[in-house]
C-alpha cells in the first residue's frame, strides 16, 4: 500500500480545524463578554429611563429615600437622628464588610423603622470581579442583613449602579429585586453642597422618584456626606409641600414588588 506523506494530511486536515477553533474561541469569548457586560448599560440615565422598575419609579404620590454604602459609625447616626426628627423612614444600602465591622449599628436602623438593602459586600465595580465573585459576595452579603435584622433583604443595588448578567442572575436566586435610581443628589463630589444637592435631586419631577444619597463617604474616607445630611431637611420639606409622602422602597409601590402587588390585589378586591 502507498504510503501518504504526514505534511500532506496536516495542512489538509489538521491546521484548517485549529484555524477554525482559534477563530471561533476569540469571537466565543467576546460573546460572553457582551452578554456579561450588557446589563450595565442600565447605568446610563437613557437607558434607566426606558426601565421605570429598574428605576424604581413608583408611586406617583410617594417618594423614595434611599441612602448608600454604609454603615459608618462617623455619619450614619446623624441620618438617623435627622430622618427621626423629620418623621421619615429610608432604605440603607449596605455593604456586606461595613455591616460586619458594625452590626448593632445595622439593628439600629432597622429599629427606628428603616429597611436594608444589599450594595454587595464591598465597593467594587463588578464588570472586573472574577466569575463567580459576584454571586459569593451578594448571597454573603444578604444572609449578613437576615442574620442581623431577623429579615430577609427585598432590594440589590449595585456599587456604581453596574449590573452584569451574572449579578442578575445571583439577585434572581436570592429573591432580591434589583433597583438603580430616578436621581441622585451627586453629592460624593468634592463641590456638592446642601443647596446642590438640592438642586439635582429636584431638577426632575419628584413624586415617584427614588432618591440616591449616601449616609457615608466609603469613596474618599472624607466627609462629602455633610451636603446630603444638610439637605434632608429642605428636601423633605419639598416633598410634603408638593403633598408627596417620603418613605422606603418597600412603601413606593415599584412595579413588580410585594407592595405593589399587594397594593394592586386590595384594589382589585374594592372593584369587585
Amino acid at each position: 500500500m502507498p504510503v501518504v506523506p504526514r505534511m500532506s494530511v496536516v495542512p489538509e486536515m489538521v491546521v484548517p480545524e485549529m484555524k477554525a477553533g482559534r477563530v471561533a474561541l476569540p469571537v466565543t469569548l467576546t460573546g460572553l463578554a457582551l452578554m456579561h457586560a450588557a446589563p450595565a448599560a442600565t447605568w446610563l440615565p437613557i437607558v434607566r429611563r426606558r426601565l421605570p422598575a429598574l428605576s424604581g419609579v413608583g408611586d406617583p404620590g410617594h417618594v423614595a429615600l434611599t441612602f448608600d454604602d454604609g454603615p459608618d459609625p462617623r455619619s450614619t447616626p446623624r441620618f438617623l437622628d435627622e430622618l427621626r426628627r423629620l418623621g421619615c423612614q429610608a432604605t440603607f444600602f449596605v455593604l456586606g464588610e461595613a455591616l460586619a465591622r458594625h452590626p448593632d449599628l445595622g439593628r439600629a436602623i432597622v429599629a427606628e423603622g428603616h429597611e436594608l438593602g444589599v450594595h454587595g459586600w464591598r465597593h467594587i465595580n463588578a464588570l472586573i470581579r472574577w466569575p463567580g465573585r459576584v454571586t459569593e459576595e451578594i448571597g454573603l452579603a444578604a444572609d449578613l442583613v437576615w442574620s442581623v435584622t431577623g429579615e430577609r433583604p427585598l432590594w440589590y443595588r449595585p456599587p456604581y449602579g453596574v449590573l452584569t448578567l451574572e449579578s442578575l442572575v445571583a439577585v434572581r436566586r436570592e429573591a432580591l429585586r434589583p433597583v438603580l435610581w430616578t436621581a441622585w443628589g451627586k453629592d460624593w463630589t468634592a463641590s456638592a453642597t446642601p443647596a446642590s444637592v438640592l438642586a439635582t435631586l429636584t431638577s426632575r419631577p419628584l413624586g415617584g422618584a427614588t432618591l440616591l444619597l449616601h449616609d457615608c463617604d466609603r469613596a474618599t474616607d472624607g466627609d462629602r456626606w455633610r451636603s446630603a445630611l444638610g439637605a434632608l431637611p429642605r428636601l423633605v420639606d419639598r416633598c410634603h409641600a408638593m403633598g408627596l409622602r417620603v418613605g422606603p422602597l418597600r412603601d413606593h409601590g415599584v412595579a413588580g414588588s410585594p407592595d405593589e402587588e399587594k397594593r394592586a390585589g386590595h384594589e382589585s378586591s374594592l372593584v369587585r
